[in-house]
C-alpha cells in the first residue's frame, strides 16, 4: 500500500491546533491530529449539502448562497452546478492554508470553481459573515468543523447554539434554508433548531454518495415564509 505523505500544515486561527494536508497517490486527506476531517474519495455528503439546500430554494433566479468552510471544494462545485447563472456564492474560510491548498496541491479537485464569476471567496470567520447581514441569503450551508459537536475550535460552538442559530435565522430571507453538515446524529441540535424558529429536518446521507460509506447527517432548517416567533 502506498504510504501517506505530509504535504503541508496550517494553523487554525485562534487556537494552537494544526491541520495537516496528506497525500497518498491521487488521494488527499485533511487531518486534525489523528482525526480525518475530509478525504477526496468521500465527497457524497458534501455534494448533498449543496444539492439538498438548493432544491429547497428552487425558483429563486438570483439566489444568494453562503458556504461556511471551503474544504476540498465539493460543496462549492455542487452549488455552482445547481444554483443558476445569476447566483452569488460567498465562501467563508477561516484557515489561510486551506485557501492556499485549494489554489495549489488541491487545484485539480477545484477545477475552475474559484475563478467562476459567481464566487466570492473570503478569508473570514463565517460567524462574522452571517452576523453582518439581515434577510439577505437564500441559503446558508455550514460544513464547519465536525458539525454541532466540533473537533477543531471551541468558538465554532456559537454557530450551533442559540445565539448563532438566531443570527443565521436573521441572515436568511423568509423561506431561506440553513443546511448543516455533521459527522453524526444529534437530537439536541434538532431541538435547538426548532427553538430558534426553524422548521428542521435531519437527513441521513452516505459519505460516498451511494449506499456505502459512513453515515453523515444534514439538517435542512427552513426559516418560515411568515414569522414563527
Amino acid at each position: 500500500m502506498i504510504p501517506w505523505t505530509l504535504i503541508d500544515t496550517g494553523n487554525i486561527p485562534g487556537t494552537e491546533d494544526t491541520l495537516k494536508l496528506m497525500q497518498r497517490g491521487t488521494e488527499f486527506s485533511i487531518m486534525l491530529g489523528g482525526n480525518q476531517l475530509m478525504n477526496s474519495r468521500l465527497s457524497g455528503s458534501e455534494v448533498a449539502l449543496a444539492t439538498l439546500a438548493c432544491a429547497r430554494t428552487e425558483g429563486r433566479t438570483t439566489r444568494r448562497i453562503l458556504i461556511g468552510g471551503l474544504g476540498m471544494g465539493f460543496t462549492l462545485r455542487a452549488a455552482l452546478k445547481v444554483a443558476g447563472d445569476k447566483a452569488t456564492i460567498v465562501v467563508a474560510e477561516l484557515v489561510p492554508a486551506v485557501i492556499a491548498w485549494a489554489k495549489g496541491p488541491l487545484s485539480g479537485l477545484f477545477g475552475d470553481a474559484l475563478s467562476d464569476q459567481r464566487v466570492d471567496l473570503q478569508q473570514a470567520d463565517v460567524t462574522d459573515v452571517i452576523r453582518a447581514k439581515k434577510s439577505f441569503y437564500d441559503a446558508i450551508l455550514l460544513d464547519v468543523d465536525n458539525g454541532p459537536e466540533g473537533l477543531t475550535r471551541s468558538a465554532n460552538d456559537r454557530l450551533y447554539h442559540a445565539a448563532g442559530l438566531a443570527e443565521a435565522y436573521t441572515a436568511l430571507r423568509p423561506g431561506g434554508v440553513l443546511a448543516v453538515w455533521s459527522g453524526g446524529a444529534d437530537d439536541d441540535f434538532t431541538r435547538r433548531l426548532s427553538r430558534a424558529g426553524f422548521v428542521a429536518e435531519d437527513i441521513m446521507v452516505r459519505a460516498t454518495g451511494a449506499r456505502k460509506g459512513a453515515r453523515h447527517h444534514i439538517w435542512l432548517a427552513t426559516r418560515p415564509a411568515s414569522p414563527s416567533r
